[in-house]
């Protein structure tokens, strides 16, 4: 297949938006253009695993892009690049469902929306780090506009401290980038393959380790540096909030493995103690957070901090089965919180508030709506079953197969916030689905339109597949984490 429709494709269906009359017809424009890009990335995952197995990126296409600095577009997928298109794929076509009713500047929303897809599907195919440097500020900026515009609350200020954090997180991927190309022996390159061959001292791996793995690490709401995530996600409209949760965050932790960690090995050994103290306060902090927020926003943001907290905690601990379930937690993680922001829109739209102390009771008046609620709620608490008890459990395997004893100290205290998310989890879904109906408004409400079904079942579709048949991405993702770990141990 030729990666770059992956890029072409969202870029035509921008264009065709611009030119296109009325509302409706914008959204169906937008609607088709991430359907096909859905088929599309189907057809690669299968036209991928009919290949052999092998630990060389397939489809692969190369072309010189600046010749003065040895820049080319070169793109090519493996295991964890498909999964994350696959993801991408998911999320934008239920982000466009979701967004249905938008009618204010309908043709800049779904511009930009489309446009953001176009950033995240470059990162993943990019095998040169300067090409995949420019998609990450693709997928970046946009989100400043969509919050800024179209979000609600505080959302001049969330946008402007998103898009700050977020670019001081691109300062340092830079400076990273910089490093790792001029510390290249021979010809200097950004090309990723060669630079996976090339050999670095291992004070400069010391050296520019954290500037890449902090850079990346602040779009995955790595700690201290998660405080753009509670604002940007409560302030972003729905799709928007789907697309930062969903996608947004995984480009980090995507950048934390395949670049950080697996060009400067010596590096990721180093700063790994580092790396598994910052995750596991991720997880506890973000999970006692959590449970003291009030608003259904502000709860799925900071679970994500937490949640987000077991993927860099997969990749400290540098073990095959780790590393594995880091990945599985991006695209589970992805899948699950999109559709949480998607069921808070459907509600908040409804209800007019995300206080759970003024909701309750709704699973009276909105039966969809409060069921994929119910069943998205279980699978952020790690229900066996769905993609989250599945993901969770391989982060938790891999890393106690780290023998060090802190280590496993920090095992044990990852795998006891558990017990804190289920109880703001239970909670929340307590007072919002079953308890009694504290407002006799809602007995009015509607339960989900057609788009917003389609949604919802799309995404639970990715959630059930993972957590009852996980072999499917254990087995695209697991010759990757081979090949990583073979490379660290090198």
């Amino acid at each position: 297949m030729n990666l770059s429709l992956f890029i072409i494709l969202p870029i035509l269906t921008c264009l065709a938006i611009l030119f296109a009359k009325g509302t409706q017809q914008i959204k169906w424009i937008a609607l088709f253009g991430s359907s096909v890009q859905l088929i599309m990335s189907i057809v690669l995952f299968w036209q991928y695993i009919q290949l052999p197995a092998n630990n060389t990126p397939a489809f692969q296409f190369d072309a010189v892009w600046y010749q003065a600095w040895n820049i080319h577009y070169h793109v090519g997928v493996d295991g964890v690049s498909i999964a994350m298109i696959l993801l991408t794929a998911f999320v934008v076509v239920a982000g466009v469902l979701v967004s249905w009713a938008q009618d204010w500047l309908t043709k800049e929303f779904f511009f930009l929306l489309i446009l953001l897809s176009a950033g995240a599907y470059g990162f993943f195919i990019s095998l040169d780090i300067f090409t995949l440097f420019f998609f990450l500020e693709v997928a970046v900026l946009p989100k400043f506009l969509l919050i800024g515009i179209w979000g609600s609350g505080k959302k001049e200020y969330s946008a402007m401290k998103l898009a700050l954090m977020l670019m001081a997180g691109s300062g340092f991927v830079f400076v990273g980038l910089a490093g790792i190309y001029f510390q290249s022996s021979g010809a200097h390159t950004f090309d990723m393959l060669q630079l996976s061959q090339a050999h670095f001292s291992k004070s400069s791996q010391i050296l520019f380790f954290p500037f890449a793995f902090v850079g990346f690490g602040i779009f995955t709401a790595l700690f201290p540096f998660h405080t753009w995530v509670p604002d940007g996600h409560s302030s972003a409209p729905t799709a928007g909030s789907m697309f930062l949760a969903g996608i947004s965050m995984k480009l980090g932790g995507y950048g934390c493995l395949r670049v950080a960690t697996y060009l400067m090995p010596e590096g990721a050994h180093y700063y790994a103690p580092y790396v598994i103290a910052l995750a596991t306060i991720a997880i506890i902090y973000g999970a006692f957070a959590t449970m003291m927020q009030k608003d259904l926003k502000y709860i799925n943001a900071y679970s994500s901090v937490s949640h987000c907290g077991f993927v860099l905690l997969g990749i400290g601990m540098l073990t095959k089965t780790s590393i594995t379930g880091a990945v599985m937690q991006m695209v589970s993680h992805g899948l699950m919180t999109a559709l949480f922001f998607a069921v808070i829109g459907m509600v908040y739209s409804r209800t007019h508030t995300r206080l759970v102390a003024q909701m309750g009771g709704l699973l009276k008046v909105m039966p969809f709506i409060s069921t994929i609620f119910v069943i998205v709620g279980l699978c952020s608490l790690g229900l066996p079953g769905l993609s989250g008890f599945v993901a969770e459990m391989t982060v938790f395997v891999g890393s106690w197969q780290n023998a060090d004893k802190l280590y496993r100290i920090a095992t044990i205290l990852s795998c006891a916030s558990i017990v804190v998310t289920a109880v703001y989890i239970l909670r929340a879904t307590g007072k919002t689905i079953f308890g009694p109906m504290t407002d006799s408004h809602h007995l009015a409400l509607t339960d989900a339109t057609w788009t917003e079904k389609t949604a919802s079942i799309l995404l639970m579709v990715g959630i059930l597949a993972i957590g009852m048949a996980p072999f499917w991405l254990t087995n695209l993702i697991a010759p990757v984490s081979n090949d990583i770990i073979q490379h660290l141990a090198r």
